[in-house]
């Protein structure tokens, strides 16, 4: 699948309600999709043993969406065959009153991935240009007044920017994924966690409080995509309607993402080979 076509590296012409949220691009079923899923998944495995056992690289995977965008979903099929030794998923909720008493990227950095891991963030710090936003929370982040000025969202873009500049040159790769959902979707999704017992767990009062909000929240993602997306940290802005083919598609992201780090496992060197040799030459040499 060609994945520039969902990738925004600059966002000076973007809009985001140009995008479909049921595109499929030329996938032409669903059988099709998950099929090439599974050889995915098959491949990435692969590519995680090859980080893992290199070392130098770390993956960064950010998950942003509205509410029953598939984030969940997503990170539990996609990532189903990879090692959990090299993989952790992070879900960022309220922020505790100690992390209220720090700056917004205080809590995200305990839990960046380590070299040769694959760190997953269900929501992030955009959280702090998104919800924050939209609920004008940033009075009650304990700021000094004087720095809650106008330019406040514009120098909070500037700083995440920087702050995935650092991560990218100290070689942790941003990988943003935005599950663009429509309006008429998440209702049906949101009907069925009523209908479904075995949904009602999923679904809370709150959702349709946020659901009013709506327009609110697709400006502050608009914005954001718009003012974040660099060459080092694109956006990738995933047609989510359709469950199958969002998950098709991050996993062909992930998978070019890792791929264009020419991974390799580390290469022995002269002397390193003769310990393996005369390492065999024990083994076979043992008497039972």
């Amino acid at each position: 699948m060609d994945i520039s076509k969902f990738r925004v590296s600059n966002g000076q012409d973007f809009k985001l309600s140009d995008i479909s949220t049921d595109s499929t691009g030329k996938i032409k079923s669903k059988d099709e999709g998950e099929k090439k899923l599974k050889e995915n998944i098959e491949e990435m495995v692969k590519l995680q043993d090859k980080l893992y056992a290199e070392n130098k690289y770390a993956l960064l995977i950010i998950f942003q969406a509205m509410d029953t965008a598939g984030k969940d979903g997503a990170i539990k099929h996609v990532m189903s065959g990879l090692n959990p030794q090299g993989t952790r998923v992070t879900s960022f909720k309220q922020p505790s009153k100690e992390e209220m008493n720090h700056d917004y990227l205080w809590r995200v950095n305990k839990y960046l991935p380590e070299r040769g891991q694959i760190g997953i963030f269900n929501r992030s710090y955009y959280e702090e240009v998104l919800v924050v936003k939209v609920h004008d929370l940033v009075n009650k982040q304990n700021i000094p007044d004087k720095l809650i000025a106008e330019d406040i969202w514009k120098n909070r873009y500037s700083q995440i920017k920087d702050y995935e500049k650092y991560l990218f040159e100290n070689g942790i790769i941003p990988v943003k994924i935005f599950l663009h959902i429509s309006k008429k979707e998440q209702k049906e999704r949101l009907l069925e966690r009523i209908d479904n017992d075995d949904k009602n767990w999923k679904f809370s009062d709150a959702d349709l409080k946020e659901r009013e909000l709506w327009n609110d929240y697709q400006k502050c993602y608009q914005e954001a995509i718009e003012n974040t997306s660099t060459k080092h940290a694109p956006w990738y802005v995933v047609p989510a309607d359709k469950k199958w083919f969002a998950r098709l598609l991050i996993s062909d992201i992930i998978n070019k993402t890792l791929e264009s780090l020419k991974l390799e496992y580390p290469k022995l060197n002269e002397e390193q080979h003769k310990i393996l040799e005369n390492s065999k030459q024990a083994l076979l040499n043992e008497k039972y």
